[in-house]
């Protein structure tokens, strides 16, 4: 992380330099440079908005047809379009503070938590921080899983194809894991986070892929005359659940669709790349209206339409849970498309976490030489580091052990989205608004602000409570680290 006096001094820098060059008679090098700079950024509408999408849509589509079962026609629909709402309306205030005092002409803020610092001081910056790793770490794991159950879900769609749909095809989440586990240990071994550009790019296009695979499997379940349960409430007390699991999957399935609009960790990143003109507070709110109503109306085809194919029983991720058999070559492809995806997003995840702790380690021992030490490889097209590859390694493995104990799609999913939420959608981004624009205390607009934040911290802690619920349920009985 860039600390306030390294940003002060680049961006004093930048603007001596730029000054020093228009002096200089070279005013076609400055004009190559922004206000603090860097490099001028070409961002625009188009592709803020792409990027938004891209970051929200992910293997969160992939449990809404198992929150819509639980929460029915009328609640489900409501509270993806109420989390819609909020997600939007959060991240307008975010987009105004980009920039520090003033949303226009401030001084630039390049992540997330400077911008924390910029606006709430020291103390919630470093709660800020604290709730993103915990966010980063958190999606390491799921994704660990997702992707375990997916490649597993290819061994059984085949089996299921040749042997009938009543085999007995069970596939090692725990061996998929440890294959996973050693792609991403390769992976990790790469210094520097902009080299593995072509990796979200290939990403991106695969979480559209799976999601549309997903979304016209739905279609033609239904086009094909199926008959299922549904309901205006949901999956039936006495029926389908019981009294006590009708009120701990519906709390569940709240946490389930917060993880599916998880963005805001990377919203200011996104701003960053935004031309200074039009402002780029005005830019992004555009962009965030685009890319959340778009990303809305997919979540809405997929999570309706899923829950009208599968009704009452739809499964926890419905690309691996077998509501669909045919064409089972199609359910490979989408699994493959999940694979890939999430094998670039655990890097984009996980590369924030290795380079803080690789910085923190070299400030706090500059002369270590374990630490600073680089031995260069393949005629010097790579570079490896003894401290790297322990410590990459080390997070790797551990993160797949703790995805090999908990190995449950939809509980930890739930989990993951309850608890960053709250602190990193609503609570910062209104807490930020609010002191740039020195909201009185008690006033309309501050009671307002806070009953909002208020109202999310309660529903989080509702979808806390019912994932936790969920993972203490789904452990007992479970045997880890099983491998076929």
């Amino acid at each position: 992380m860039v600390s306030e006096r390294q940003q002060q001094q680049a961006a004093a820098a930048g603007k001596v330099a730029a000054f020093n060059l228009a002096e200089a008679g070279f005013g076609d090098q400055a004009e190559l440079l922004d206000d603090d700079g860097r490099e001028r950024r070409t961002g625009t509408l188009v592709t803020a908005s792409a990027h938004i999408i891209t970051a929200v849509i992910g293997s969160g589509v992939l449990s809404l047809a198992w929150a819509i079962s639980q929460l029915g026609w009328v609640i489900g629909p409501v509270v993806l379009l109420a989390f819609s709402a909020i997600t939007w309306f959060c991240s307008s205030l975010l987009a105004d503070c980009y920039r520090a005092p003033d949303p226009v002409h401030g001084k630039r803020n390049y992540t997330y938590g400077q911008a924390v610092r910029a606006y709430l001081g020291v103390s919630k910056y470093r709660l800020c921080s604290l709730a993103q790793y915990i966010n980063l770490v958190g999606v390491t794991i799921g994704y660990t899983i997702t992707t375990a159950i997916s490649m597993g879900a290819i061994k059984r769609s085949n089996c299921f194809h040749s042997k009938g749909h009543g085999a007995d095809c069970e596939a090692s989440n725990t061996t998929n894991m440890i294959i996973f586990a050693g792609i991403q240990i390769l992976l990790s071994q790469l210094p520097n986070f902009h080299k593995l550009w072509w990796l979200s790019i290939v990403a991106a296009v695969m979480s559209l892929a799976y999601s549309s695979i997903g979304l016209g499997l739905s279609i033609a379940k239904i086009a094909g005359g199926v008959h299922v349960k549904t309901s205006l409430t949901g999956a039936a007390v006495g029926v389908d659940v019981t009294a006590s699991e009708k009120i701990w999957k519906t709390f569940q399935s709240l946490g389930d669709i917060a993880f599916a609009y998880s963005y805001s960790n990377v919203l200011i990143e996104i701003q960053d790349t935004l031309r200074s003109s039009p402002p780029e507070n005005v830019v992004m709110k555009k962009a965030s209206f685009i890319g959340v109503s778009t990303t809305t109306t997919f979540y809405m085809l997929c999570g309706v339409l899923g829950y009208a194919a599968f009704g009452n029983d739809a499964p926890g991720n419905f690309l691996t849970g077998f509501g669909f058999y045919d064409p089972f070559w199609l359910i490979d492809v989408g699994n493959v498309c999940i694979a890939v995806h999430l094998i670039g997003a655990y890097q984009v995840f996980c590369q924030p976490i290795y380079q803080f702790v690789e910085a923190w380690a070299r400030s706090r021992w500059p002369d270590a030489a374990f630490l600073n030490a680089e031995h260069t490889v393949a005629g010097g097209r790579f570079s490896v580091s003894p401290f790297r590859l322990v410590w990459r390694t080390a997070y790797v493995v551990v993160t797949a052990l703790v995805a090999m104990v908990f190995p449950f799609f939809n509980d930890f999913l739930g989990l993951i989205g309850a608890v960053s939420f709250w602190p990193l959608t609503v609570y910062f981004p209104i807490q930020m608004y609010m002191a740039q624009a020195k909201t009185r205390r008690f006033s309309p607009a501050w009671t307002w602000m806070n009953v909002l934040s208020y109202a999310c911290l309660f529903v989080s802690l509702l979808a806390a409570a019912g994932s936790v619920q969920g993972l203490v349920k789904d452990l007992k009985g479970y045997k880890p680290f099983k491998v076929s």
